[in-house]
């Protein structure tokens, strides 16, 4: 966004990378996507045109880098972005990250915990609920039921919406609904509208502190081709967009922006629409961190 390069103690909210795709089991590439959303983001402007937001001039914002990360070790990276994000907590900033495969959310709900699990809202294509892929536990199938388990998370306080696409197994959604986990199928968001369905996901997070967390995917491939398991039957962007603008209000302690993968898509439009979209998080984040006009 052609921001300045500082350190997470210097600011009220960082943007950052995370350079990891080793969680992927479909097609690969959302390592780079950190590094192309950041060159799209160059045509990020300083106002919102609907909202007139302009969270430049009420935060400090800066890009703050990349977590580090092992590209042929997940299980080190995965513990190498927790303590990443553990320092970016203990500085006192808020993080806006770019991914990298949606496995990396779960390192970092590792480094932002402070005893208390918090509520999500998730928009996305698949669930992310599943307990393994090809025997292995951590993948970006998995996060959030991993973050349920280790109790950074609260079920009750979590929304998956989007969710659409065929799948392996009837009964690859049972976990999350046993432990009331509230799931919205694209049908049912077309059906309702955007606004009815953002009423209720703020309602089922509250006040109390909550993580956003948004997969590229989410988006129909149409409009966003460089993703690693793309949907078709998505939202549109413009839909994505008032999605994200129905989060004013909540109380936003980190999101991230996931599986943008650029070598899937050569126009570069997926990563321009990963930079809009974490764009439109920062305007809704600076009323949660800077407080409401």
């Amino acid at each position: 966004m052609r921001l300045p390069v500082a350190e997470p103690a210097e600011v009220d909210v960082a943007l950052l990378g995370i350079p990891f795709d080793g969680g992927t089991t479909n097609r690969t590439g959302a390592r780079h996507g950190p590094r192309e959303i950041r060159n799209q983001s160059s045509l990020v402007r300083r106002v919102h045109h609907a909202t007139l937001a302009s969270p430049f001039d009420r935060l400090r914002v800066a890009d703050c880098g990349d977590a580090p990360v092992n590209p042929v070790d997940p299980a080190e990276s995965i513990e190498l972005i927790a303590g990443f994000y553990a320092s970016v907590r203990d500085a006192g900033a808020v993080p806006l990250t770019a991914g990298g495969d949606h496995l990396v959310t779960l390192p970092i709900l590792r480094g932002l915990h402070r005893g208390r699990p918090r509520g999500l809202i998730h928009f996305d294509a698949h669930s992310d609920t599943y307990d393994e892929f090809f025997g292995n536990r951590y993948n970006h199938g998995t996060p959030f039921r991993r973050a349920i388990e280790e109790g950074l998370l609260d079920p009750k306080r979590m929304v998956q919406i989007g969710l659409r696409g065929a799948i392996s197994d009837a009964a690859n959604y049972d976990f999350a609904k046993g432990v009331g986990l509230r799931q919205i199928f694209i049908e049912e968001l077309m059906a309702r509208g955007v606004a009815d369905v953002m009423a209720e996901a703020r309602d089922i997070v509250g006040a109390e502190e909550t993580y956003v967390s948004f997969d590229i995917d989410v988006i129909d491939p149409a409009f966003a081709p460089g993703t690693g398991t793309p949907e078709i039957g998505g939202v549109s962007t413009f839909q994505a967009q008032a999605l994200v603008r129905e989060l004013a209000g909540v109380a936003i302690v980190g999101a991230d922006l996931v599986e943008v993968s650029p070598p899937l898509d050569p126009t570069g439009i997926t990563a321009l629409t990963g930079a809009t979209m974490m764009f439109e998080l920062l305007c809704v984040m600076a009323e949660a961190v800077a407080g409401p006009l």
